[in-house]
């Protein structure tokens, strides 16, 4: 007998006592672990947006009113002007100024020319600061954020989730999923680390957070 054989073997007297007309969902599954790492009552939006400066992000926070000159803010301040902009992202978001928008359809030539990508996001998680993207309407395909050396995305404060339990549970899992913890980064065996090699070398992100208080 082989490992197969015997792995297999396992697994039909494991289900010897099963009806034959039992569906998986039939029998609930018991999940009593932890829900969520933050604390009771801890402000989910601060804490994704001090998450997300551990991992070498930069974060705005900002109103609805603001978004376009916070976005103006960030492309200025990185010195990009080519940038790509994924399908249904809301154009009367965009600033007025030098920036030229490009859109689909780009090919990996075409987003490797560009300085980087404005999109949205799907859903937030406070715990890890992590970003996740769905290729929804204003976040394009992975590509699109994969490529071009800098990311700026926007993210609603109503969509950050205390941790990941909640924010899969908001999520279309049918759907191709990208979880965005900071720039791209990886180290050597001496831990020398090296950012921009399977990504963005540079994220921002803007909340929207509608609760700020007004600016005079």
């Amino acid at each position: 007998m082989n490992s197969r054989d015997a792995i297999l073997g396992r697994i039909r007297t494991a289900l010897a006592d099963v009806p034959a007309g039992e569906q998986p969902h039939d029998v609930p599954v018991p999940r009593q672990y932890r829900r969520s790492h933050a604390e009771p009552g801890e402000d989910t939006v601060a804490l994704f947006a001090e998450r997300v400066a551990d991992h070498r992000a930069t974060v705005t926070r900002t109103d609805q009113a603001g978004l376009s000159a916070a976005i103006a803010a960030a492309l200025t301040l990185r010195g990009v002007e080519q940038l790509a902009l994924p399908g249904g992202f809301p154009v009367e978001l965009l600033p007025a100024g030098r920036w030229q928008w490009h859109t689909e359809p780009l090919d990996i030539p075409g987003l490797d020319a560009l300085d980087g990508a404005l999109t949205l996001a799907a859903a937030g998680i406070a715990v890890t600061g992590t970003l996740v993207l769905d290729t929804g309407p204003g976040q394009g395909r992975r590509a699109l954020t994969l490529v071009p050396d800098y990311h700026l995305c926007v993210v609603r404060a109503d969509q950050i989730a205390a941790d990941v339990p909640e924010a899969l549970a908001r999520l279309d899992p049918t759907l191709p999923l990208t979880f965005v913890s900071g720039p791209s980064a990886t180290s050597d065996i001496e831990l020398d680390r090296v950012e921009g090699v399977h990504g963005p070398r540079t994220l921002d992100v803007i909340i929207v957070d509608p609760a700020l208080p007004e600016q005079p």
